[in-house]
């Protein structure tokens, strides 16, 4: 029996803009996920810059804030035996031109960047993440400001 686990779930501006999210977020609800908190915003950029900081140093990474602060996006936490694994296994491959097919990315992505979806890649990783999109008091309201 694996650990409950919660994971961050960030449906990116394309996905948004194309209509996706409800399908996305409940894709994830079909795999015996519960939502915990859910959420349209618009990430600025110093709440970009905190998530990816990550990626400070890579080529891709003032392409990726941009891009991000550029329309608003949908963040959730899931929570479930398993979920981080679960949850990017659903999403497929980075690069939605090498994900499985039926796989979120593969449906929905554009590109590597543009690849629909971002789901927390650790737990420890997940805790942090939430924090940053989050209160407590948000997730036991139901992500509701």
């Amino acid at each position: 029996m694996a650990a409950i686990e919660r994971s961050l779930v960030l449906v990116k501006p394309d996905a948004v803009r194309d209509g996706h999210s409800d399908e996305i977020i409940g894709r994830l609800k079909k795999l015996g996920l519960k939502i915990l908190a859910r959420k349209k915003l618009h990430m600025d950029k110093a709440l970009a810059e905190k998530h990816y900081a990550i990626h400070r140093s890579k080529p891709f990474y003032k392409e990726l804030v941009a891009y991000m602060t550029s329309a608003p996006i949908v963040a959730a936490v899931f929570e479930g035996e398993g979920a981080v694994a679960r949850i990017r296994q659903a999403m497929g491959a980075t690069d939605p031109a090498k994900a499985e097919a039926g796989t979120i990315r593969a449906d929905f992505g554009l590109g590597i960047t543009r690849n629909a979806v971002h789901g927390s890649d650790s737990t420890a990783t997940a805790e942090e993440e939430i924090r940053l999109f989050f209160t407590e008091d948000e997730i036991k309201a139901g992500g509701k400001r």
